[in-house]
């Protein structure tokens, strides 16, 4: 736009001539009327009258120009950008009271305590006697003791265990607290139980007091049932004999 206005400016100054004959027939006029000094004057004021209108209207337009090149050249201000909002995050739910969990592992129900025989009888004579379980049983594995106490010395005594047999049950070893020369051990599977069989010697003698005997076995993994297990003892002696028997309680 600020060149096509300056083009057309230079243009009409370019095309812009004075009228000779115009100006040659006023001199004459003057020349009638007076002499040529007094008319000088007057044609230079013309002359520059026309050329400072001419200038005068040149820098009005080009002034112009100018304004209407910077209005219309002037780069329009950027539109505005509508804001984004940023994305507002989605709150996680606090879980309710109400809310289902996984539910807690089931427990290992505790091992049942075993019944004694209701035919026991744990006190004959100098014995008295009580059969438990080991206080170190596992799943696999376990122990059955029996405490005996006589208030007389022995010099006969046979103690037998009878381990029912639930399923894998293998001896894994048997103590006492007597001198291991002093009794015969045998362990045999026999009528649907393992039996670990202490025989006290000939001329050997228990003495008074309390004594433990224990077999060890292991069994088929779980909690295994003992209900079925017994012991029994026996001690003959020259006054009478003593006997004694029943099951094996909880450990002690």
């Amino acid at each position: 736009m600020n060149e096509e206005i300056s083009r057309r400016l230079r243009e009409a100054a370019e095309a812009h001539q004075p009228d000779r004959a115009q100006i040659l027939a006023r001199m004459e006029r003057g020349a009638a009327g007076g002499t040529v000094k007094h008319r000088t004057p007057s044609i230079a004021r013309s002359w520059r009258r026309a050329v400072l209108a001419g200038v005068v209207t040149f820098g009005i337009l080009t002034t112009g120009g100018l304004a209407v090149a910077g209005i219309v050249g002037a780069p329009s201000p950027p539109a505005p950008v509508p804001a984004v909002p940023s994305p507002t995050a989605t709150p996680t739910p606090t879980p309710s009271a109400h809310s289902t969990s996984a539910p807690a592992p089931a427990t290992t129900p505790s091992s049942p305590r075993p019944t004694p025989s209701a035919s026991s009888r744990t006190q004959n004579g100098p014995l008295w006697s009580e059969g438990s379980m080991g206080p170190h049983n596992t799943v696999y594995w376990g122990q059955s003791d029996l405490v005996l106490k006589t208030t007389q010395p022995l010099t006969s005594l046979t103690v037998e265990l009878r381990i029912a047999q639930t399923g894998d049950v293998r001896s894994t070893g048997n103590w006492r607290t007597l001198p291991v020369d002093d009794f015969t051990v045998t362990v045999q599977e026999t009528g649907g139980a393992l039996v670990y069989r202490w025989v006290l010697k000939a001329g050997r003698t228990v003495p008074a007091g309390q004594h433990e005997f224990a077999a060890q076995y292991n069994h088929a993994t779980g909690t295994r049932n003992t209900g079925k297990d017994s012991y029994r003892v026996e001690a003959p002696s020259s006054a009478g004999s003593a006997a004694v028997w029943g099951g094996f309680g909880p450990a002690q």
